[in-house]
């Protein structure tokens, strides 16, 4: 089998209304953007991907890929992966066309790919990704109503330029929700972005000043609190606190991963498969996280195909016990976050996300959709 045409489109979704992603502070998103990948092979069998976007900065990386990914064995995965690893050398994050791999691995075979990787769970508890940040008394309002959904933890954003007020946004909503629901918080401070708007700078002290306070509300990780590469921060702040450090999503390759786990950075790891290794490496550092008895919970906040594919690794791995399930009403939702599928994810009345069965990823396009605001290159 080979591959024999490369589809690429670029595509810009609108939202229903104006998010306010709090790691782009400032930044008004009006449009779910993504560079979707379509890779069909000579018996007809197509592997779909898609790689996060912000404008059309993608373009070029397709351009760069196409001519090496004709001709491929889809089977030969580790050959790919060292393909996308030069691509890494030349300033492209190229990791999102393996998963393409291996859905076509998963058509020919008859699989879903988590089943192919070991098989394991048919459904994970999903914890609700908030995305912005809003006042503490309306926020902890979103999560009761999020609690009434299914939903058994949730995810806040910390982004204020005080410490004090992101202990009284957790205070505010760990008062609200009791004992009822896991709460997680995100600084997102692992690779801030610079140009639209203000936001704070966390050094390791306001780190365990904020670490200190969370070990009363029983949060349950806190998550990129130092920059990704602060390895003996880290290191530093875990042997501080008794509260788990969650991080990784921007890192990249195996040995950054080794990294993080051998130095003792983090509790929970949290690689992308879209960003940071692609399936088979995210695989590898499931393994090595078992080895050091460490959590696995990727990060999942790009699109309906990234969500997938995230979720076909989780449920192979015996490590991974919650799904980022990204959510932010009403500009981040499921019809919008995975406009290019035929039916979004959901959650069940219990919280959990159900695996999808079907060969490969177990997803379908939507082409009209992915036409309607794409451009094909």
């Amino acid at each position: 089998m080979k591959i024999v045409e490369v589809d690429a489109y670029m595509c810009h979704y609108p939202l229903p209304q104006t998010f306010y992603p709090t790691w782009i502070p400032g930044f008004p998103q009006t449009r779910n953007s993504c560079l979707l990948l379509i890779l069909r092979t000579d018996e007809g069998i197509e592997g779909y991907s898609a790689m996060v976007g912000f404008l059309d900065e993608a373009k070029g990386l397709i351009s760069l890929l196409r001519p090496f990914l004709v001709n491929r064995d889809p089977f030969q995965v580790e050959d790919t992966l060292r393909l996308l690893r030069s691509a890494l050398f030349l300033g492209y994050k190229g990791w999102f066309p393996e998963i393409a791999l291996w859905d076509i691995i998963g058509k020919a075979t008859g699989q879903p790919i988590y089943r192919l990787l070991g098989g394991g769970a048919d459904r994970i508890l999903a914890y609700a990704s908030t995305g912005e940040l809003h006042p503490p008394e309306q926020r902890a309002d979103e999560v009761l109503k999020l609690e009434e959904m299914g939903f058994q933890a949730v995810k806040l954003r910390l982004k204020a330029m005080q410490v004090k007020e992101d202990i009284a946004l957790v205070e505010t909503v760990r008062q609200a929700v009791g004992d009822k629901m896991e709460i997680m918080v995100d600084a997102n401070q692992g690779w801030p972005i610079h140009g639209f708007g203000p936001y704070p700078h966390w050094d390791l002290k306001r780190a365990m000043n904020e670490a200190r306070a969370f070990e009363e509300l029983k949060v349950r990780w806190l998550e990129e609190p130092l920059y990704k590469h602060d390895y003996e921060g880290y290191a530093q702040l875990r042997a501080a606190t008794s509260v788990p450090l969650a991080g990784g999503e921007f890192n990249t390759d195996l040995h950054e991963f080794r990294d993080l786990i051998t130095r003792h950075c983090l509790d929970v790891i949290q690689p992308d498969v879209t960003l940071s290794t692609g399936i088979l490496n995210g695989k590898k550092v499931a393994g090595m996280a078992e080895a050091y008895n460490l959590e696995f919970s990727p990060h999942t906040w790009t699109n309906g195909l990234g969500l997938a594919a995230n979720l076909q690794l989780m449920a192979s791995v015996p490590n991974c016990h919650y799904c980022e399930f990204p959510y932010e009403p009403p500009g981040w939702i499921p019809e919008a976050r995975d406009f290019m599928l035929t039916k979004p994810f959901q959650i069940d009345s219990e919280g959990y996300i159900k695996v999808p069965d079907k060969p490969g990823l177990g997803v379908e396009l939507d082409l009209e959709k992915i036409k309607s605001c794409g451009e094909k290159l």
